[in-house]
């Protein structure tokens, strides 16, 4: 039988070799999850998200009963520190909504036009830090607290065998004034205010960058997440796209290529008509996780070979399929997208997906 850290040296190597483009024994899985292991073990909603830490523990008891896979993309809860990733206000179960609900995005327009003028007179860090305080009414320091115990959170993974594929979760900087004016007044912004906007996304990804290599060289993660939620060019003008997402997103993932690790693009929406554009990033060094909206055989045409690609069984199917369902699905993306992938959930696994589900997928991988 073998020992936790030959398993976690196995699953790690596994994943490696698919990243690489490169023939593992077997196909890795790698779920993406958070709420769906709060109700997998009865747990309420309010008491997952109220501590980072517990939320840890209840995600390696998920994790330990769905039996052989590769581990978690992240090792606590995501809902909380969403001020952090897209500075709206988030809704918390036990707080503004009932014990056993999922927290819920709250956008709306906080930051104003004003702010510009701030962040361009006295930086990114500090305004930041008084707006998630002041305007979003998040306990920072207590945030900060939580989330400094992330190392030791790792840790309680890899100790039971399980990787965490990317302990860092970065922003591509321009989720961040999305969230923080609003998705509408920022495209707005990009008509009216081009240059004064792009002055501040300078501002805000320099010492976005600065930080995340500190991170980096601290953790010395191998995997490094980054996300343009927002980000596919379906929702801008190609030229807009170009300038204000797709610049500061290569400039993010170029810095984590520079420090050594791998870059896990996270894209949600329909990026069909950007494949093009990942040409561009060197060979067996990226992963394209896709949540589905893009067509994952287009994506395997033009990146197929170049990029690993990570994904894509669907929520809906988690959630209203059937054990057959989820495996034949499953089996076809093993099957289709051969050497270079890992199966993963499309985008998150929805809180109230079938524990059976689950397993079928993991089982269409493992044949277990």
């Amino acid at each position: 039988m073998k020992t936790n850290q030959e398993l976690l040296n196995e699953r790690i190597a596994r994943v490696h070799k698919a990243i690489a483009l490169e023939k593992p024994d077997r196909t890795p899985v790698v779920i993406q999850t958070d709420g769906f292991c709060a109700n997998h073990l009865g747990v309420k909603m309010s008491d997952f998200c109220a501590d980072l830490s517990y939320s840890n523990q209840v995600m390696l008891d998920s994790a330990k009963k769905l039996g052989d896979f590769e581990g978690f993309d992240a090792a606590f809860v995501a809902g909380p520190i969403f001020p952090l990733i897209f500075l709206t206000k988030v809704r918390l179960p036990g707080k503004e909504l009932p014990d056993d609900s999922l927290w819920q995005l709250d956008e709306r327009e906080v930051m104003t036009i004003e702010d510009y003028d701030t962040i361009l007179n006295k930086g990114w860090s500090g305004f930041m830090r008084d707006f998630i305080i002041n305007r979003l009414g998040v306990d920072f320091d207590g945030l900060m607290e939580q989330l400094s115990k992330t190392p030791q959170m790792v840790k309680n993974f890899e100790g039971a065998g399980y990787m965490i594929y990317s302990p860092i979760v970065a922003t591509s900087v321009t989720e961040l004034l999305g969230g923080g004016r609003s998705l509408p007044k920022f495209v707005k912004d990009l008509y009216k205010i081009p240059d004064k906007v792009e002055a501040v996304l300078d501002v805000i990804q320099k010492e976005s960058l600065d930080i995340l290599r500190q991170q980096m060289r601290a953790t010395k993660s191998s995997i490094v997440f980054i996300s343009p939620a927002r980000g596919a060019s379906e929702f801008f003008a190609p030229k807009l796209w170009e300038r204000f997402v797709w610049k500061y997103l290569k400039e993010a993932a170029d810095v984590i290529l520079e420090e050594g690790a791998i870059v896990n693009i996270h894209i949600d929406s329909n990026w069909e008509r950007d494949l093009k554009f990942f040409t561009a990033f060197p060979k067996g060094r990226c992963v394209f996780e896709t949540d589905g909206a893009t067509d994952i055989y287009k994506i395997r045409d033009v990146l197929g070979g170049r990029m690993c690609i990570k994904g894509d069984v669907p929520a809906a199917k988690l959630s209203l399929g059937t054990p057959d369902e989820i495996y034949n699905y499953s089996s076809q993306l093993i099957k289709d997208m051969g050497p270079g992938f890992i199966l993963s959930t499309g985008c998150s696994v929805p809180s109230n997906a079938k524990v059976e589900n689950v397993k079928a997928m993991i089982a269409a991988a493992t044949g277990k």
